[in-house]
């Protein structure tokens, strides 16, 4: 399961421990979302079960030694329950105007944060200067530093794939149609193999939305807009900004047209030198009236995980045959209701 952090957002982590949801992930991304530490720190405190994780932390947004401080003292509040998810940044750093960093910025933060857990001293580049850094009263303030934290890489490019094989205990990626999904995953085992490493080791994720829909249920239905419209929408504005940098996305053929008039919208977008305000408003939370006539049901039952029961349960289960170790559906906000419907199709995968 996934969320938004917010200040409630423990109260959904607590439903889903109940309903037998193995872990919950929160995102970061700020001025999006609520503030993730504060979110899991309050979710920490009310389960016991559960693990709770980052989906993702992006090293630009958060310096090094603060997040290994916030993480040793989640494990605090819930030993041996937290998970470290970290990526370069599509949301957290486009909702600034920023691109993602770099993967060489990404390993060396991945570097600090592992050292400073391992009680050791760390060399860290700070305002440019080699700094030696350490934990100085682990004991005293309560960081728990002997339970491990998984790392989990978000990575959908190659070489960022040849840094979760190398360096991760865990690798997140998104689902939008199944059959890329099957290819992501082939592939990713596959750069274990070359290393040496048994795929097994290595944990897998499909995070998407999606919507159970009723027997006569249409793929636009209102409350399919509402629970997996958000990700379509997100899939616009990713290539509404490619094309604004110059960057050529291979669009879908079947909704080329579709994209390209999203793309010609986003262009009067105001204000012209932050379009990218606007653009991210609501991402991954709900559809703007603007979007709206560029979601269509197809695009819904294409790219989101949305069908009736049945389908929903053979495309879970040929994710699970493909190797992915589990799904996570993200709740967008005002359909937190839905997690019983979820959990019970899930009870049956």
């Amino acid at each position: 399961m996934t969320m938004a952090s917010g200040a409630r957002a423990h109260e959904t982590v607590e439903r889903a421990e109940k309903l037998g949801f193995s872990n919950a992930w929160f995102y970061d991304s700020q001025l999006l979302y609520g503030e993730i530490f504060a979110s899991m720190a309050a979710a920490a405190m009310r389960t016991k079960t559960i693990r709770l994780g980052s989906a993702v932390i992006i090293p630009s947004n958060r310096i090094a030694p603060i997040t290994a401080n916030g993480f040793a003292t989640l494990g605090e509040l819930a030993p041996g329950r937290i998970d470290f998810g970290v990526g370069t940044g599509f949301t957290g750093r486009r909702t600034i105007g920023a691109d993602a960093i770099t993967l060489k910025e990404m390993e060396d933060y991945i570097r600090v944060i592992r050292e400073l857990w391992a009680s050791g001293i760390s060399e860290w580049d700070f305002e440019g200067l080699r700094r030696k850094i350490r934990f100085l009263n682990p004991d005293v303030t309560g960081l728990n530093l002997s339970n491990p934290i998984p790392l989990y890489i978000s990575a959908f490019g190659p070489k960022c794939r040849d840094m979760a094989s190398e360096l991760a205990d865990g690798w997140m990626n998104f689902l939008f149609s199944d059959e890329i999904a099957f290819q992501d995953v082939h592939d990713i085992r596959s750069r274990c193999e070359r290393r040496g490493r048994d795929p097994e080791s290595l944990h897998t994720i499909a995070f998407t939305l999606g919507c159970i829909l009723d027997e006569e249920e249409r793929p636009d239905s209102l409350r399919a807009m509402a629970q997996a419209g958000p990700l379509v929408a997100a899939m616009l504005h990713n290539f509404a900004e490619a094309s604004e940098r110059g960057s050529a996305l291979e669009m879908p053929e079947a909704f080329k047209d579709t994209i390209e008039g999203y793309i010609q919208m986003h262009a009067s977008f105001q204000p012209e030198d932050a379009r990218y305000l606007q653009n991210h408003t609501g991402h991954l939370m709900f559809v703007r009236d603007e979007d709206r006539p560029f979601i269509t049901g197809e695009m819904i039952q294409a790219l989101t995980f949305t069908g009736t029961r049945e389908v929903l349960l053979k495309r879970a289960r040929n994710l699970a045959k493909s190797g992915y170790d589990q799904l996570a559906i993200q709740l967008v906000p005002g359909a937190e209701d839905e997690i019983e419907s979820w959990a019970e199709l899930f009870s049956q995968i």
